[in-house]
């Protein structure tokens, strides 16, 4: 960008940006495994980080660079790692910082995938980790042992929408010299920045609010120091988590409608909260932007927005709530999140099946929750389409 100071908007825009010499307005594609060297020393230059040119597409790649110095600055971050998915994005991290006989503590109501991939493959080389509530500092704290190498929060989380206060945490975290990463999907860097709150590392699902367009599958990793930038970034290109050019250039298209399509989204999100709460076949509702959720001051206090995500509970339970999205019409039964269009879905026996009965009920995770990503539709047809479901089970 030409200005160093921007608003999110003219950031969104423009950063980014690559000079080359067709003048291309926006950033171009490389698609391409490999780079030619001028000649042999440029080539031993290369590889010796004597000249940062371009190698080979899972080193470095301009189309995936440039997506990640964008989302680095949204986050506010030293630097950004692009990855093949949310998931590559989550195992970058736990190779990087959890070694043998290594402890994690982390929200317990995390995404399912995030716990599913410590409880059943981390763990068969001695990793293990206490999954907790951490919208209480008070358990983080009691949770940390000697080998404790990581704290995992998601906030808000993934589906029950507590809320961590990333700040407390992150003085936790640093008392013991422990690292705290802080899951981001849900909120996006729109609304939240975690590592201007403390945090050391930050990360995304780049397939939901950053892509924006259910089209796209991928992640995005960024750290606060150069440290432990280089330390993830060695391992995603070791491990083969790189992004496609392809990928990275649809997510840098996707990332200039950011602010406008949350925007909206969560003005319906808003609305369809509050209506829902008056509905006498429904038993509570979790978003951050009513005043009757438990963290409302400290999501007024650490976000800039409340989302635009909605968990709530029918009366009847399970088969009340598998009856309910089974007559929804409008909004779309599938799992993800962060779409221009409104997605339904049932974590119990969906995202979180992975997890036992008894530990979902310990995360908040019951059988009759229901997870509602709102999109950017009209909301009066939201509205009607909940309506009319709800209708069909009194």
């Amino acid at each position: 960008m030409k200005k160093k100071k921007s608003g999110f908007n003219t950031k969104l825009v423009h950063l980014g940006e690559l000079e080359d010499s067709m003048g291309s307005v926006t950033v171009p594609i490389f698609q391409t495994s490999t780079f030619s060297f001028k000649n042999a020393q440029h080539g031993a230059d290369c590889f010796s980080g004597k000249d940062d040119g371009y190698i080979y597409t899972r080193l470095g790649n301009p189309t995936i660079n440039a997506l990640e110095e964008t989302i680095a600055e949204l986050e506010n971050g030293f630097g950004g790692i692009a990855t093949s998915s949310g998931m590559g994005a989550v195992n970058s991290i736990y190779l990087a910082l959890l070694g043998q006989g290594a402890h994690l503590v982390s929200t317990a109501s995390v995404y399912g995938p995030s716990r599913n991939v410590i409880e059943k493959h981390y763990s068969r080389f001695g990793v293990e980790a206490t999954f907790v509530d951490t919208s209480d500092p008070d358990k983080v704290k009691q949770s940390i042992k000697s080998n404790t190498r990581m704290i995992l929060v998601e906030t808000p989380s993934n589906p029950t929408m507590q809320i961590t206060d990333i700040r407390k945490i992150a003085e936790i975290a640093h008392k013991y010299g422990i690292p705290l990463v802080v899951d981001n999907t849900f909120s996006s860097p729109y609304l939240q920045n975690p590592l201007d709150l403390g945090a050391d590392v930050v990360f995304h699902s780049i397939t939901k609010f950053i892509n924006g367009h259910a089209d796209v599958v991928g992640g995005v990793i960024v750290a606060k120091e150069e440290n432990l930038y280089k330390q993830i970034r060695d391992i995603m290109v070791n491990f083969g988590c790189n992004m496609d050019p392809h990928q990275a250039y649809l997510v840098h298209r996707g990332v200039k409608t950011l602010s406008i399509r949350i925007e909206k989204a969560q003005e319906n999100a808003a609305k369809i909260a509050q209506w829902l709460e008056k509905h006498p076949l429904v038993k509570w509702v979790k978003y951050p932007g009513l005043r009757s959720h438990p963290q409302h001051e400290l999501a007024k206090k650490q976000m800039r927005g409340f989302g635009t995500m909605i968990s709530f509970e029918l009366k009847g339970g399970h088969n009340t709530g598998k009856a309910f999205m089974d007559n929804v019409e409008l909004a779309i039964l599938a799992v993800s999140l962060g779409g221009i269009e409104t997605l339904i879905q049932h974590p119990a026996s969906m995202t979180h099946s992975g997890i036992n009965k008894e530990e979902k009920l310990k995360a908040g995770i019951t059988d009759g929750l229901v997870r509602l990503s709102v999109g950017i539709e009209n909301v009066e047809d939201l509205i009607d389409d909940l309506s009319q479901a709800l209708d069909k089970i009194t």
